[in-house]
């Protein structure tokens, strides 16, 4: 096939493109590095550079690079410019979530998926398609993820704040938006719940809801045992989950492969009573090609998170016909997907009576 002088040099610029997308990730490190959302936020009005520059510490030699970085962060509507005689920056809503003060704040998740630790991996990914280690992370450091984890204790911390980061932005999200998902429930437990983030909002919010943390026996030994709110049972998903009205699963199911999942969703179907006497499922994750996002990136972000998933886990983000598989292969008949998390979406599904 014969492609014109034209089509060429659109296909340099696309390729170009992709070969730098990696200079937006270190350019938005860069953003929370030097703090730039907390000294906007503090500021409570448009900024003017040589202000901003002042209040981050940065020395008048490097006006023009840093004119140029914020340049290209607004273009990339991290932050917002407002016109004049000198140009003046503003947060936006995704700057918004780069200030540390705020209960949803991402810093802590962006730091994880942009450290070296998690980066580095990426690089081999071609490779690893002809190698037999299990992801590309154990190819580049030679163990799993959650092994190397517990060889390193900073790393380990920095991987429980992302994801406890993570976890009270979704919370917060999914109370506000799809909280009625719970309402009724006479009991629930939150498979995999890590410090009960999730388990506490949700009892909190309905004070009639006897809610569970399942988490493994180590993880529940760590915690404090003064928890008035939610009770914290030692188990593993994989031999049993305690019985309740509801099972929630929030970002669990990604980090396994199909038969781990219908394993877990079958111990899960054993838990909740049928569909009549109030029983269900409600699983929090990706669903690849659902999204209540209009910006026509969030596909290509779920897409791309799916293969930070493959690198790092053998696990798999999925889309409806994939999440239907499995559902089906675990004895249920039908479900319900519900795109209210931007990304994400909610699933439910219920145990049918036995004819």
């Amino acid at each position: 096939m014969e492609f014109s002088t034209n089509e060429l040099l659109e296909a340099q610029a696309h390729v170009w493109n992709l070969l730098l997308g990696y200079v937006k990730s270190m350019c938005l490190k860069g953003a929370v590095e030097l703090g730039i959302a907390d000294v906007l936020k503090k500021h409570g009005k448009p900024m003017e550079l040589s202000d901003l520059m002042s209040a981050l510490s940065i020395s008048p030699t490097r006006t023009d690079s840093f004119r140029r970085f914020m340049r290209t962060l607004t273009h990339m509507e991290l932050f917002a410019e407002k016109p004049g005689h000198e140009v003046k920056y503003l947060l936006t809503p995704s700057s918004h979530l780069l200030v540390s003060g705020e209960t949803m704040n991402v810093m802590s998740f962006v730091s994880l998926c942009l450290d070296p630790m998690i980066s580095d991996s990426t690089h081999v990914i071609g490779p690893w398609f002809k190698s037999p280690k299990e992801t590309p992370f154990e190819l580049y450091f030679g163990k799993g993820l959650w092994k190397l984890a517990d060889e390193k204790p900073e790393f380990k911390k920095m991987l429980d704040e992302g994801m406890a980061s993570d976890s009270r932005v979704v919370t917060d999200v999914v109370m506000m938006k799809c909280g009625h998902v719970f309402r009724g429930l006479k009991s629930l437990v939150d498979v995999g719940g890590g410090e009960g983030t999730m388990a506490r909002a949700i009892a909190r919010a309905f004070p009639e809801t006897k809610c569970t943390v399942l988490e493994l026996p180590h993880v529940v030994d760590s915690l404090k045992k003064d928890d008035s709110v939610v009770n914290f049972v030692g188990g593993d998903m994989f031999v049993s989950v305690p019985h309740a009205n509801a099972v929630l699963l929030k970002w669990i199911l990604h980090d396994w492969n199909d038969e781990e999942c219908v394993k877990i969703l079958q111990h899960c179907k054993e838990a909740i009573p049928k569909r009549e006497a109030g029983g269900k499922i409600i699983i929090i994750d990706i669903v690849v090609g659902a999204t209540s996002d209009p910006h026509a990136h969030a596909s290509e972000t779920q897409l791309l998170f799916d293969i930070l998933v493959m690198t790092c886990i053998p696990g798999k983000e999925r889309n409806e016909k994939e999440w239907g598989r499995i559902i089906l292969a675990a004895g249920f008949k039908d479900y319900k997907i519900t795109p209210f998390l931007g990304l994400r979406s909610v699933i439910e599904m219920a145990q049918e009576s036995t004819p």
